[in-house]
């Protein structure tokens, strides 16, 4: 698989996308700010980089100039919190080869990451997801359950896919918080409850996720 550095310095951002990436079976660097990552592009070995746009030491549009000024044509994909046409435009131009705004998908960043690593839509074997008699397209974000149609929201398919790669594992409801949503663990809020309960009646007839009392949920495939 491929190595990619993810840069940001929000510890909690970098490790979410470090830990979603090295599911997939990617190496993962990582960098807090702007100057430690094109310290380490200069060493090559990098095939992919997840690049914040605003960082407080060497931002993202610092390191894409310097890219280009390397003409080092490592991929970029931005990740920034602004979403006006302007900055987007600004970091295309500057060489990024995709922005993708905060708060994201991990499911979509995922997608970006597989199409600009060159893993052919129809050619690579973590395109699909596949498990309990459901099958997931991570590229179209499409959900089939026994051959059919279901529609889910973004939110819902990240839940799924990160429950379909662990089939028989009980995933916490803590983790769930910070991989699913990028929360820290909040005792208050039922929202991975809420989810469950959705997913389980869009599955039907085969809703695979099973309650562990207290701990968290698992996905069943037979």
């Amino acid at each position: 698989m491929s190595t990619v550095m993810v840069v940001d310095d929000e510890e909690r951002i970098r490790s979410l996308v470090a830990r979603a990436l090295m599911a997939e079976g990617h190496e993962v660097v990582t960098a807090s700010d702007g100057h430690s990552a094109l310290d380490r592009l200069a060493r090559g070995g990098v095939d992919l980089v997840v690049l914040d746009l605003m960082m407080p030491d060497g931002n993202g549009f610092t390191v894409l100039s310097s890219l280009g000024l390397r003409m080092d044509l490592t991929p970029v994909i931005v990740l920034s919190a602004v979403t006006d046409v302007r900055t987007r435009v600004q970091a295309l131009e500057r060489g990024a080869v995709d922005v993708v705004h905060k708060p994201f998908s991990i499911v979509e960043l995922l997608a970006r990451a597989r199409r600009h690593l060159g893993v052919g839509a129809t050619h690579g074997p973590s395109r699909y997801v596949t498990a309990g008699g459901v099958r997931v397209d991570l590229d179209r974000r499409r959900v089939l359950v026994d051959g059919k149609d279901v529609s889910l929201t973004q939110r819902e398919v990240t839940l799924l896919v990160h429950l379909m790669r662990r089939p028989g594992e009980v995933c916490r409801r803590e983790d769930l918080l910070r991989a699913v949503w990028g929360l820290d663990m909040d005792h208050a809020s039922n929202v991975v409850e809420v989810y469950v309960r959705r997913l389980r009646q869009k599955l039907q007839p085969f809703p695979p996720i099973e309650t562990v009392r207290g701990v968290g949920y698992s996905f069943e495939a037979e």
